[in-house]
Order: structure tokens, then C-alpha cells, then sequence
């Protein structure tokens, strides 16, 4: 049983993946939600002002953003996030559309080729081992 502290209480927990016991998680949940709803309500909201009116702090807002949980809706005053690739603006995550889709496409040839190296490497060990059973 692997057991941590929790990243923003301290106590012991049984690890599950997440780097906060259940119950600060559920506060951090609720939080969220708060957040989530005064944007659905008010659109148009600065991040200080959701802040101010929500009591969350305006750096877990701005990682709320970052983790694609929330969107910018009006990406005409958005200097608040960019692409961390090429530094166009964009509403919500890290990386913009066309960014990701190269990034994405990079990754699936690299896993490919490696795919493909392996493949050969292995068939001629096998046939090695084979050789030698025989024997």
C-alpha cells in the first residue's frame, strides 16, 4: 500500500493517482464548479473579477484554463493564454488546433518508425533463438 501526504492539507492518504487526499480534491471539485457556474452566468468576466466574486484564487482559475476544463469564451481580448508552441492566442489547454495536430502527427510517425525498427530487430532474434533450439 503506498501512502503520501497530501499536497495541500498534509495529512496521510492511501495514493490513488492524485496528488491530494479525497477530500481536498472534492474541495478543489467544488471550487470548480463555482467557478464553472459564474462564468456560465457572466460570460464576459475578467479573471480578477471571477476571483474576487468567487473566492477562488486566480492562479487555480488560470489552471483550470491550462487544463482545458475551461474555456475563453471572447478570444478578441484574450492575452492570457497562448500557445506554448507558437504563441498565438487561444481560448482554453495549452497548445493551439494546428499545434496540436502537429505535435499529435510527430508523435504517431516517431511511435511508427520505432514500431517498425522493433519489428524487424525482434523477427531476426527470434529466428537466432530458433536456430539454436534446433540445434
Amino acid at each position: 500500500m503506498d501512502v503520501r501526504n497530501c499536497k495541500k492539507c498534509g495529512k496521510i492518504y492511501k495514493y490513488d493517482g492524485f496528488s491530494m487526499c479525497l477530500k481536498c480534491r472534492q474541495e478543489e471539485e467544488e471550487e470548480f464548479k463555482k467557478v464553472r457556474e459564474y462564468i456560465y452566468d457572466n460570460p464576459s468576466a475578467t479573471i480578477p473579477i471571477i476571483s474576487e466574486d468567487t473566492g477562488v484564487n486566480t492562479k487555480k482559475i488560470l489552471r483550470y484554463l491550462r487544463e482545458g476544463r475551461l474555456a475563453i469564451k471572447n478570444n478578441n481580448n484574450n492575452l492570457i493564454l497562448a500557445c506554448e508552441r507558437c504563441g498565438v492566442a487561444i481560448n482554453t489547454g495549452r497548445f493551439c488546433e494546428k499545434c496540436a495536430v502537429e505535435i499529435q502527427n510527430e508523435l504517431n510517425s516517431s511511435i511508427k518508425q520505432k514500431k517498425t525498427t522493433k519489428k524487424g530487430n525482434k523477427s531476426s532474434q527470434e529466428k537466432m533463438y530458433v536456430t539454436r533450439r534446433l540445434k
